[in-house]
């Protein structure tokens, strides 16, 4: 079953100026953007082919091979 994900809430209030606001002229000064909240946990083929090659090690221990 998937999980179902988190809804990102994102309210910009009525009254609210950005040319007014000290934080977003230093965000503008500085470049920065706004990215994805949520990034995916990537794992590496690397360390599945680590993890497959130490339980066929315990297999073949195990059995005396």
């Amino acid at each position: 079953m998937k999980k179902p994900r988190h809804r990102i809430f994102d309210y910009s209030p009525r009254f609210y100026n950005p040319a007014t606001d000290e934080k977003e002229k230093k965000k503008r000064q500085l470049g920065f953007s706004r990215q994805r909240k949520f990034i995916g946990k990537k794992r590496s083929p690397i360390l599945w082919l680590v993890f497959a090659a130490a339980v066929i090690y315990l297999i073949l221990k195990l059995q005396g091979i």
